[in-house]
């Protein structure tokens, strides 16, 4: 079941913090910020390093846009940390700059509809408002990595759409037309576009 705009389950756990300190975290306390919330299967894996890494290089970007991002997988809070400390050239991922929060319990996989085989999360990303309302998720399989740039553009036009009101068209990005919300509005976007 999908949990696009229903409320982000909530959920207080250990995490790793980006200074690398333990500490509870509690995804309501980010109320008033937009969360990227993305699951991985596994620490210690092979595509899993390439997009927390990847997450990590547009870090900036997404703060930029009052986004933080937070990351879950069924590790626990010292092995993320066992993982940050590893030289990305053996398999680490190096200091990353974001939570990762410790699902030992499989709650949070399984509250998102991620946890499969009741073992490990799936490739899952959440994108969640300032109320704490999902405005967009996508699921991947183990095997299939994310694009951490359309996470970022699903941020613009989540953010376009509540300051203009206008609703962003196939492969949106920022700066580009949008359009009205009504059959006139489509039937002026694409006569404009000749789509």
């Amino acid at each position: 079941m999908s949990l696009v705009t229903k409320e982000a389950p909530d959920f207080t756990a250990q995490a790793v913090m980006a200074n690398n300190t333990f500490a509870e975290l509690k995804l309501s306390d980010y109320r008033g910020k937009y969360v990227v919330l993305f699951f991985y299967p596994l620490d210690f894996t092979f595509v899993c390093p390439s997009e927390i890494i990847a997450f990590n290089k547009k870090l900036d970007e997404f703060k930029k846009k009052n986004v933080e991002v937070i990351s879950v997988s069924v590790d626990s809070q010292f092995t993320h940390l066992a993982w940050k400390n590893t030289p990305v050239e053996d398999g680490g991922i190096g200091d990353v700059q974001f939570p990762m929060v410790a699902d030992l319990s499989k709650t949070i996989s399984r509250d998102y509809g991620v946890l499969v085989d009741d073992t490990v999360a799936l490739r899952g990303t959440f994108l969640i408002d300032k109320d704490g309302i999902v405005r967009h998720s996508v699921i991947n399989d183990l095997g299939l990595g994310r694009n951490i740039d359309e996470a970022l553009r699903m941020v613009d036009a989540l953010q376009f759409t509540e300051e203009y009101g206008e609703v962003c068209p196939a492969n949106w990005v920022e700066g580009e037309d949008a359009m009205a919300p009504t059959a006139e509005g489509v039937a002026d976007y694409l006569a404009k576009h000749g789509k």
